[in-house]
């Protein structure tokens, strides 16, 4: 006789579905609400602290988020970087200890204030892979964006700064974050 076949877990729970969907909802509508101040959001604050919390399904969140934008907005050309930007953030967040204490909290902000400084640099491949810039062009590119990536990185920057106490409320309210120690 065939023993029965063992149920393998599922890889996400339901609540786990409907947390991150509400997550990369909340990422969306944040970006809505602050597309008043150009380049200043807090997408790299969620993006670090799902990251935080959640280690590598935080990609689920990040990717509805990704997905979101470009349905709304269009799946064009500009959307195309989104689909790896936001992962460089979520690896360099995935490098850091997975419990950092209180009095290195300030590396959160300081990541995230790079990435938004970083911002037009990492879009530069697929602009100038997508118009055929040479490197002279990709580099002017890059240099007629740059007073954009500052004003991004100081946005980043003061929003690098809720990270460390919405890491330690989520750890307090919800069981699917990683917890150490």
């Amino acid at each position: 006789m065939d023993e029965p076949k063992k149920r393998k877990k599922p890889v996400l729970s339901v609540q786990e579905m409907a947390v991150f969907a509400m997550w990369g909802a909340i990422m969306y509508c944040s970006k809505l609400l602050m597309e008043w101040a150009p380049n200043i959001h807090l997408l790299g604050m969620f993006t670090m602290t799902f990251t935080v919390c959640y280690r590598e399904k935080a990609l689920i969140p990040i990717y509805i988020y990704v997905l979101l934008n470009g349905y709304f907005s269009g799946f064009a050309l500009w959307w195309i970087p989104y689909l790896y930007i936001w992962t460089v953030l979520w690896g360099v967040t995935m490098l850091l200890p997975k419990r950092l204490p209180a009095k290195l909290a300030w590396i959160y902000p300081i990541i995230c204030g790079l990435h938004g400084l970083a911002f037009g640099l990492l879009y530069a491949p697929a602009q100038a892979l997508m118009f055929h810039l040479n490197f002279n062009q990709t580099l002017a590119w890059i240099a007629a964006g740059f007073s954009f990536d500052c004003v991004h990185a100081v946005g980043n920057f003061a929003a690098g700064f809720l990270i460390f106490p919405l890491v330690n409320l989520l750890r307090k309210i919800d069981p699917n974050c990683y917890k150490c120690g």
